[in-house]
Order: C-alpha cells, then sequence, then structure tokens
C-alpha cells in the first residue's frame, strides 16, 4: 500500500481529534493524557490546535494517509518550551495494520525530524516514551535515538517513569 505522508492542512481537526483518541485508547501509557482528558477537549481545543500544527513556523504535526486520504498515522514536533534548546517529537501513532514492515513510523518520525532540523532554532531534538513500552524504546533506537540520563514522571501515574531520548545524528545529516 502507497501512504502519502503530508504536513496537516487548517481545519482538519475532527481527524486530529479522531486519530488522538484513537492512540490514546490502543496505547495508554504512550501519551502524557488520558483518554478522559483527550475526550475532554473542546472542539475550540480541537480547531484552535488543528491550526496551531498546521500553520505553526516551529512546530507541526505530520499525517500519514492511505488510499482513501484517511489518516492511519501521525507524528508532532514542537519546541520544548520548559527545556531550553530542545524541540520534543511527540503523538507518534501508526494505526494497528499499518505498523511494522511498511515503515510509516519511521518515515512520519523523519518528517518531523527534517521539519525541526529546516524550522526550529535548538540543537538538541527528543522524545519521551514510557519505562514499559519496549516495542517503542526498540523502534526508536533502530532510528537513530539513543537513552539519555533524564527519567521524568509519567504524568498521569507520576509512579511511573518515563526514558527520555535523543536524536543522535541532529543537524549532522546536511
Amino acid at each position: 500500500m502507497a501512504y502519502l505522508i503530508r504536513r496537516m492542512i487548517p481545519g482538519e481537526w475532527r481527524e486530529l481529534r479522531a486519530i488522538r483518541l484513537e492512540a490514546v485508547r490502543d496505547t495508554p501509557t504512550a501519551f502524557s493524557s488520558s483518554y478522559a482528558d483527550v475526550a475532554g477537549r473542546t472542539d475550540v481545543f480541537w480547531r484552535e490546535r488543528a491550526t496551531a500544527e498546521a500553520t505553526s513556523g516551529n512546530g507541526a504535526t505530520f499525517v500519514a494517509c492511505d488510499e482513501n486520504n484517511d489518516w492511519v498515522g501521525s507524528a508532532s514536533v514542537e519546541p520544548l518550551v520548559e527545556v531550553p534548546d530542545h524541540a520534543h517529537i511527540h503523538a507518534v501513532y501508526v494505526r494497528a495494520g499499518h505498523r511494522g514492515p511498511t515503515g510509516l513510523g519511521a518515515r512520519l518520525v523523519e518528517a518531523a525530524i527534517l521539519f525541526a532540523e529546516q524550522h526550529i532554532d535548538v540543537s538538541r531534538l527528543t522524545l519521551g516514551v514510557h519505562e514499559s513500552n519496549g516495542r517503542a524504546l526498540a523502534f526508536y533506537r533502530r532510528i537513530g535515538f539513543r537513552m539519555t540520563e533524564k527519567v521524568i514522571p509519567y504524568l498521569p501515574n507520576p509512579v511511573e517513569r518515563c526514558h527520555i531520548m535523543e536524536y543522535s545524528n541532529f543537524r549532522q545529516r546536511h
């Protein structure tokens, strides 16, 4: 199957909400919000979020579309306000049935990396992975991320932890 990877466009707030709800339902510990939190957000929130993720000069959401133009994956990147000189990849998700050998997850993350290199003035690119998500830890290692010494509490349950990984080749490929 051929997929189109593209930046989301303004007005796709329903699609953004749907994929984020699907993602937190499918893999609850992979995201820093609960299903109830995501489901409880208003249409106004989603409209504003979609517009920002589609038009911001220093943050973006990329989507993978199948032959019917249905969203089957997404990945976002933006500067980390709390941590100077860092950008952060988040909300990476690929729908079951489109994972694995398709390479779709890697292509989505690559789009986010390229955007960060070209549009975000930072020297480090990171992401967080829940301690129990071995599949994600292995995936990110395989595509060039490495573990850092940083471990933070997992927001929905601070007893659990998230490992911070950093992209090893950030700004060194060109």
